[in-house]
């Protein structure tokens, strides 16, 4: 046995002791036991326990692989996700006023892809196990709504009806405000007999919507999620705010940043997360490299009411960001880029210098490089607040307020 004090967290959660040498489960200052299996400790056993150290809510967390910090505090999580961000920042020389971390509540995810596996005796749903492939049944999850809990029998049914036996059925479930959304992959081909097995489920569950492989297989209404004043269907499995807390907080802090500029150019706009909200007191230009996600934001735009003008554009900001004439006209722009960050467009809003930027980032790392190349084009970094949507993982979101500092 190897005896070992772990020192930190890691990116992804685990306690690391000296070496490094990782040790799942485990919290900073705690005393540890085990076998060492390469860069791994092993056969874990707590000798010294941190003060920090829960008992998990969760029946299932031991197992599961859906959550990595149930046994830690909430208060450890929260500050540890904070120096993630602080950290980030300090690699590239950055001190700004870092705040409080902002956690969603339990049971508030409102999207889960669940295993689903056909059995001889019917079929196996849940979440994959740690570091595993083998599927762990959640019947009491804390983490998602009581609606997707609630989904595990409708993935059984879609396993028994179109999951081959080598096969594993990923059941996205995202729960909208007329009832669940349901997006399958890896199942068997289309033919008759599934189309018309699946239309009864459609039925049957009372589901919103059922796709199979993107291809459409009943809509008894269209899932629509509330987006400020307007209700927006978002195309299958398309990108969604974990949590409405999430969204409520990220939209809030967006709106603090953007202030009171009249027109705002919205970047990497999704189905319109900040544009439409915006749009209570701006005209909007958003700007989003999905064609349907686009579609949904500008038919949601459409049918609200009392909204100033957004205009919806197709374009990808990858390979063809908006350049500095482009964005001239703008008094404030709103980025939330994917996990990669968004250096070609960052590039080009150094240029053009808009007065204000407020940047969502679901990545610490490539959110400090972004803010490093405009820090030295003359922004000031005012604040960061973190975001933790997806509680008790290794994840964190951000809003950071950039301001031109001749502007202040």
């Amino acid at each position: 046995m190897t005896t070992v004090t772990i020192d930190r967290l890691g990116q992804q959660g685990d306690g690391v002791a000296r070496g490094p040498l990782f040790v799942p489960l485990t919290l900073p200052g705690e005393v540890v036991s085990g076998t060492v299996d390469r860069d791994t400790l092993t056969n874990v056993s707590i000798d010294t326990p941190s003060p920090d150290r829960v008992a998990a809510p969760c029946p299932h967390f031991r197992s599961c692989g859906g959550c990595q910090l149930q046994h830690a505090s909430d208060d450890l999580v929260a500050t540890w996700k904070r120096d993630l961000v602080v950290t980030a920042l300090a690699v590239h020389g950055i001190e700004t006023d870092v705040r409080p971390t902002v956690t969603s509540p339990d049971r508030s995810r409102r999207r889960a892809t669940f295993a689903a596996r056909r059995t001889k005796k019917g079929a196996l749903v849940g979440f994959h196990a740690r570091r595993s492939d083998a599927i762990i049944p959640v019947p009491h999850c804390i983490l998602v709504t009581p609606a997707l809990v609630g989904a595990a029998p409708l993935a059984e049914a879609l396993a028994v009806a179109g999951a081959s036996r080598k096969g594993v059925l990923a059941v996205t479930v995202t729960d909208s405000t007329e009832g669940l959304d349901v997006a399958v992959s890896g199942g068997k081909p289309l033919d008759g007999p599934l189309r018309i097995a699946l239309a009864a489920l459609c039925e049957t569950h009372r589901l919103a919507r059922l796709t199979w492989e993107d291809e459409l297989i009943g809509m008894r209404v269209p899932p629509a999620q509330v987006i400020g004043a307007a209700r927006v269907v978002p195309p299958p499995g398309a990108f969604l705010q974990a949590t409405q807390h999430g969204q409520d907080t990220l939209t809030r802090l967006v709106e603090e940043v953007v202030g009171a500029a009249k027109h705002v150019a919205d970047l990497f706009a999704g189905c319109g997360t900040f544009a439409l909200p915006l749009a209570a007191n701006a005209e909007v230009l958003a700007v989003e490299g999905a064609p349907d996600m686009v579609a949904a934001l500008d038919a949601g735009w459409r049918q609200a009411q009392g909204l100033k003008p957004v205009t919806s554009v197709a374009r990808d900001l990858f390979r063809r960001p908006l350049l500095p004439d482009e964005l001239a006209r703008f008094d404030a722009v709103v980025i939330d880029p994917p996990r990669a960050g968004a250096a070609a467009q960052i590039a080009e809003l150094a240029q053009a210098k808009p007065p204000v930027i407020a940047h969502v980032s679901c990545n610490p790392q490539t959110f400090a490089r972004d803010a490093a190349t405009l820090i030295n084009a003359g922004y000031v970094l005012e604040w960061v607040q973190p975001v933790d949507q997806f509680r008790w993982a290794a994840h964190v979101e951000l809003v950071g307020a950039f301001r031109l500092s001749h502007t202040r």
